[in-house]
């Protein structure tokens, strides 16, 4: 017998009705089984599946803005323009805490702009210590000298400082705490742009398990896109009227936006030193070493951090270089505790980079934070500019009304606020060395004064050349004179040339 003869014989017999309506009622239950079942999956993700297909059309909420990066200035961003009522998407990488060795002391200046955006809780509870200023060690001649922070009345300006992850992670959770700020875990692989304008994004989310573990949900206003997708291995879109590209010292996108590019001057070789006695409480030290400076401050109570500049090389046996050239030129009270931890490892480092800033031609962006500007890290400047520049664009965006942000798209619209804003050294936001070096210690910003303070010290350095020798060697005082102030040019007036290249190219 042929296989369809098998298949049609109970068709034939008396019991085909039956069969028949067998397979019929058999296949209708499975339909309403599986059909209950979705509905029931869909009924309680009711809410997760229409977030997820307005992330899928390229808006959540009608996003207005989107923050590539998560770290000081993208989290402050995020926070601040929430509490404005922004509809803000941050994509961050890894929404893990992060580890690094600079970003940790947050000048007076920094602080200032903490307290001043109301993000002062995010650097309560970090077991922070309070810098009141700094102790000089000149170690040739066994000086040191004490150089406080300013005070006005009896009101001392100090500055703050901590293990970096934390003061991260603390921004984060003030960013995520509004309800209008929604977070993706994911890597952004491209910048969307149409007609010479920044329309978006392109990301790629990553793993939902590993999110969900370590981000779960405890309150609604928590929004984790990431938690609920369900693929890390398609790419996504989403568009807003203006993207905040704020991804770091490594930016991959720089290239895109402006010419500039960083130049590494050198690198930090750093360690953390375990229960390391101060000179004097409350302040960093700064051993003027040779061939760099070295510096030391107090990042927790147990913890002590120490940032060794190597302007050459890195060397391949770094506790060597470490314990032979170090190690002899650091103060007494910190040679025990230094000695203790390069034997016990443990040393990272990191490029000391400069990046000049540069206009953007782009409409409907803003490249903001190390991305944009970079100065090196002795002077402590990164985060106190970082701050000053929410600052600075949290009052523009204030200005603007929900129906003119998407004005940010339209040729006219960034360039000509940035023009307005960069009128003279750099009121634009990170864009100027000098006010940069004047908001980190709370200084004022205005160049004049600042120019005037810098000739003031080379003019006090070249009486001192005079007053320190003889009158038959006079004529070699005139000499060093001229080449301290010809080093004090050489440092100064590449600023000057490079804040007046930025406003000539606006």
């Amino acid at each position: 017998m042929s296989l369809a003869s098998q298949f049609l014989l109970p068709f034939y017999t008396t019991g085909g009705a039956a069969f028949l309506s067998a397979a019929l009622v058999g296949l209708l239950g499975l339909y309403f089984f599986f059909a209950s079942r979705s509905f029931k999956v869909k009924k309680s993700n009711s809410t997760h599946n229409a977030f997820h297909q307005r992330c899928e059309s390229g808006t959540t909420d009608e996003t207005e803005i989107i923050i590539v990066g998560s770290g000081i200035l993208g989290s402050a961003m995020a926070a601040v323009l929430g509490q404005d009522g922004r509809r803000v998407t941050v994509i961050e990488r890894d929404l893990k805490q992060p580890d690094r060795i600079v970003g940790e002391l947050l000048q007076p200046g920094g602080y200032e702009a903490v307290k001043a955006l109301g993000l002062k809780d995010c650097v309560e509870g970090l077991d922070a210590h309070e810098v009141k200023g700094y102790i000089i060690h000149a170690i040739e001649s066994k000086i040191s000298v004490e150089v406080p922070y300013p005070s006005q009345e009896e009101d001392v300006y100090s500055g703050r400082s901590f293990h970096h992850g934390r003061f991260v992670m603390g921004l984060r959770k003030a960013a995520r705490a509004q309800p209008s700020v929604s977070y993706i875990e994911g890597v952004v692989t491209k910048i969307m742009e149409q007609d010479g304008v920044i329309t978006g994004v392109t990301y790629r989310q990553k793993d939902h398990r590993r999110n969900q573990a370590e981000f779960p949900i405890v309150d609604n206003k928590f929004k984790f896109h990431s938690i609920h997708r369900h693929s890390s291995h398609f790419s996504q879109n989403i568009t807003a009227p203006l993207t905040i590209v704020a991804d770091g010292c490594f930016s991959k996108f720089r290239k895109t936006l402006v010419n500039t590019k960083p130049q590494t001057s050198s690198h930090f070789a750093g360690l953390i030193i375990k229960d390391c006695p101060q000179f004097k409480d409350n302040h960093a030290e700064l051993v003027l070493a040779k061939p760099s400076p070295i510096l030391i401050y107090k990042i927790a109570s147990h913890d002590t951090r120490v940032l060794v500049d190597i302007p050459d090389k890195m060397p391949k046996d770094m506790k060597g270089y470490m314990l032979e050239n170090i190690l002899p030129q650091l103060p007494d009270h910190i040679k025990e505790s230094f000695h203790d931890s390069v034997v016990n490892g443990g040393i990272r480092s990191m490029p000391n980079s400069f990046l000049p800033p540069a206009p953007i031609e782009k409409s409907g962006v803003l490249l903001l934070g190390d991305a944009y500007n970079m100065r090196h890290p002795l002077t402590g400047g990164g985060m106190s500019v970082a701050l000053n520049d929410v600052k600075l664009w949290r009052e523009l965006f204030k200005e603007m009304k929900n129906e003119t942000m998407k004005q940010c798209q339209s040729p006219e619209a960034l360039p000509l606020a940035e023009k307005e804003i960069s009128f003279f050294c750099g009121q634009r936001a990170g864009s100027s060395p000098l006010r940069s070096l004047c908001r980190t210690r709370r200084l004022s910003p205005n160049p004049v004064v600042l120019i005037g303070h810098f000739f003031a010290v080379a003019v006090y350095a070249i009486l001192f050349t005079f007053r320190d020798r003889p009158w038959y060697l006079m004529p070699l005082a005139v000499m060093d004179s001229f080449l301290i102030f010809i080093k004090a040019c050489g440092v100064l007036f590449p600023l000057i040339f490079s804040e007046f290249h930025m406003v000539l190219s606006c």
